[in-house]
Formats: C-alpha cells, structure tokens, sequence
C-alpha cells in the first residue's frame, strides 16, 4: 500500500486515468475499422474525417503519440484513396 502522500493520490488518480484512455482507445480503434470495413468511397470519407478528428485530439491529449495518430492517417488516407468511385448511371 501506498506511504506518501503523493503515492496515495496516484493511487487514486490512475485506475481512473486508465479507465478513460482505455474508453478513448477504443473508440479510436471501432473509429479505425468503420473505414477499413466501408466500401463506398463517400461514406468512407465521411468516415475517415471523423476518425482523423479522433486521433488528433487523442495525440493532443497524450492518449496516442503523435507519430503514431500521423501513420495512422495516412494509412487510412491512402485505404480511403483506393476505394473505386462507385459508377454513375446514365439514364
């Protein structure tokens, strides 16, 4: 058990810290699988700027790293690019 009284506020302090980053963390990863799993490339881009959203404001949080928020986008970038536009029909 804790001694000092800074370790007892730390004590208290990160099983609740934990908690919310854990919640952060994995709405960014349910975030992250909405755009690989979309097909059509408008949804998927709707997507992907809610999901870059997310991930730098956990970046800016220190939730993530930054580094790893930017090759994050930009995989989902480049996923969201390939996606084919769906053809238009002429009627």
């Amino acid at each position: 058990m804790a001694q000092h009284k800074s370790a007892k506020k730390r004590a208290r302090q990160s099983p609740k810290r934990r908690a919310v980053n854990k919640k952060a963390k994995s709405e960014m990863k349910t975030l992250l699988k909405k755009v690989h799993t979309e097909k059509d490339k408008e949804k998927a881009a709707t997507a992907l700027k809610e999901a870059v959203s997310s991930l730098d404001k956990l970046a800016s949080k220190g939730v993530i790293h930054k580094n790893k928020a930017a090759n994050q986008k930009s995989k989902l970038t480049k996923h969201v690019n390939k996606l084919s536009t769906p053809p238009t029909q002429a009627a």
